[in-house]
């Protein structure tokens, strides 16, 4: 069960594409937490990726990437900073690359380019929140922070989207589902 002020996350959520004209999936998860839920979109663009998503995306030192970084609000408050990396030769030219709001998000744009993930990986991590976190998500100097890497991939194993997620540890609990056949 959740605690007060504690955020529920189901992953596989985020990882779909939306009905035409629902809303993006962080704003119907907010919805069902009776929360008022927001985006700020911080930065677009050509990108060096962190050396995770560089090697998944098979980039060379100092190649760039798409990215559209974002900090996710609850109630008026950061909760989350999230950095969302496209190959080039997928978003370029493409909304992925500019800086404003993709209506029903950009897994549901990246279906409707052809690019539908067939398989997500995530690794989730905590650590001590760098500076820029703790300002960001305005956080005490010892406050954690839990750290989603998600990886999308096709049909054919290739990378069409990876996220790098930030989130304060005390307000952050994933849920991860499956089925068992």
């Amino acid at each position: 069960m959740a605690s007060e002020n504690e955020w529920v996350s189901t992953s596989a959520d985020y990882t779909k594409p939306r009905p035409s004209g629902a809303a993006d999936a962080w704003t119907e998860e907010a919805n069902r937490q009776s929360t008022k839920g927001g985006q700020e979109l911080t930065r677009t663009g050509k990108a060096v990726p962190p050396p995770a998503v560089a090697s998944a995306f098979g980039l060379a030192a100092g190649e760039t990437a798409i990215v559209r970084g974002r900090t996710i609000y609850a109630d008026d408050a950061p909760v989350e900073l999230a950095d969302t990396y496209y190959p080039r030769d997928i978003a370029e030219g493409t909304p992925l690359a500019e800086p404003r709001k993709i209506r029903g998000g950009a897994v549901t744009l990246l279906t409707e380019l052809g690019h539908v993930a067939a398989r997500v990986i995530e690794d989730v991590t905590a650590r001590p929140a760098s500076q820029i976190e703790q300002q960001q998500l305005q956080l005490a100097d010892d406050e954690p922070v839990v750290v989603i890497e998600r990886l999308s991939l096709d049909e054919a194993g290739q990378p069409v989207q990876a996220d790098v997620m930030v989130a304060p540890a005390k307000l952050r609990r994933l849920r991860y589902e499956m089925k068992v056949h």
